[in-house]
């Protein structure tokens, strides 16, 4: 009986290491990137193409966002990157998938940046009665996955939403997370996106998107809240960054916690980047600004990196790790205003950064 327990932990162990992890980042601006004229170089600081190089690092997936009308946006974002129409987003999708990548449609129900601090509705609906929202975002979704489908377009996952925790389409489907007002709202708008998604994209996983990684109360109850109302999806996203989200070691709590309270669902983190510099950071207010983890390094970076992924995989039930804006690369173009300095090339030479070399470790 002993030797049999030991037969079938082995078979579970090897199942959990042989499962589908996907490794990639969310890439949205490199075709803009490419049309200013950046410069990607390898490790020996050559000149690259950035897919076919991802793909030799082991990257096999790509995340891209997708705004409703980004030409709405306020100039401020327009500056920030928002441009991702749906034409944009499936020209750019499509060659991702004939690079040999799967593909993560992150759909936002935006004209621009859908996070924490604002879920605006688009303007094209700006003067829908509430209670027609939920039927905008099944027929938005619909048409979405329909174009890129007649584009030869599929993706494997997709987003309901980006960075969700407080809701989305303010103010009719916000909520708290920690409390049990609108949450049949809420959910009413997610069950049509995830509606549509079964009906167009019937193989496609589903993903509901938070920012919560380092606060497991918040986590938990709104991931509980979604059972509640029988929501169906198939994967909790999380957003997890060490400067906002405290350390690896607190993610990985949240990550067996999660195990344990919804064993059914799998895990992605959609998110994660951590700084080797302020420079050029109009948001930093000092040098070490976020550095109670990790230096504001190229080395501080690379033990992130290292770290993050030692911890990923003791976690069986987490299946994708997506690195936010690697694509990021001032080299040689002017293309954004200020840098954010969390990508994997250098914005001074677009020389790969160190951290992309621990990347290849999290897959099985």
């Amino acid at each position: 009986m002993k030797r049999l327990f030991i037969i079938l932990g082995s078979c579970i162990a090897l199942s959990a290491s042989a499962q589908q992890r996907y490794l990639g980042g969310d890439l949205s601006m490199l075709p803009s990137y490419e049309e200013a004229g950046a410069v990607y170089r390898d490790y020996e600081g050559e000149p690259v193409e950035v897919l076919p190089f991802l793909r030799q690092q082991g990257w096999n997936a790509m995340r891209v966002r997708l705004f409703v009308n980004p030409e709405y946006a306020p100039q401020k974002h327009k500056e920030e990157g928002v441009c991702q129409d749906i034409d944009y987003a499936i020209r750019f999708s499509k060659r991702i998938q004939q690079a040999g990548f799967a593909l993560l449609l992150d759909i936002q129900y935006s004209d621009y940046w859908a996070d924490p601090s604002k879920q605006t509705i688009p303007r094209l609906w700006d003067d829908a009665p509430a209670e027609s929202l939920p039927d905008s975002v099944y027929q938005y979704t619909k048409r979405t996955l329909l174009a890129f489908q007649k584009a030869g377009v599929v993706p494997e996952l997709i987003q309901v939403g980006n960075e969700i925790t407080y809701g989305m389409l303010w103010p009719v489907g916000k909520v708290n997370p920690l409390k049990d007002d609108n949450w049949e709202m809420l959910c009413h708008l997610l069950s049509q996106g995830c509606k549509a998604c079964r009906e167009i994209c019937p193989r496609a996983k589903i993903v509901i998107h938070t920012e919560r990684a380092g606060d497991w109360d918040m986590t938990r109850s709104y991931y509980q809240h979604l059972r509640d109302k029988v929501l169906d999806y198939d994967i909790i996203g999380l957003s997890y960054y060490p400067m906002w989200h405290k350390s690896v070691r607190n993610l990985g709590k949240t990550l067996r916690k999660l195990a344990k309270c919804f064993p059914d669902k799998e895990v992605m983190i959609v998110e994660t980047a951590a700084y080797y510099s302020h420079e050029h950071d109009i948001w930093a207010k000092s040098p070490d600004q976020y550095a109670e983890f990790y230096p504001i390094s190229t080395e501080g970076q690379t033990q992130f990196t290292r770290e993050l992924i030692k911890e990923l995989r003791q976690h069986t039930n987490v299946a994708g790790l997506f690195w936010w804006f690697p694509e990021e690369n001032a080299c040689q173009n002017d293309l954004l205003p200020c840098w954010l300095n969390r990508g994997l090339f250098d914005n001074h030479t677009g020389t790969v950064k160190p951290a992309m070399r621990v990347f290849s470790g999290f897959l099985p």
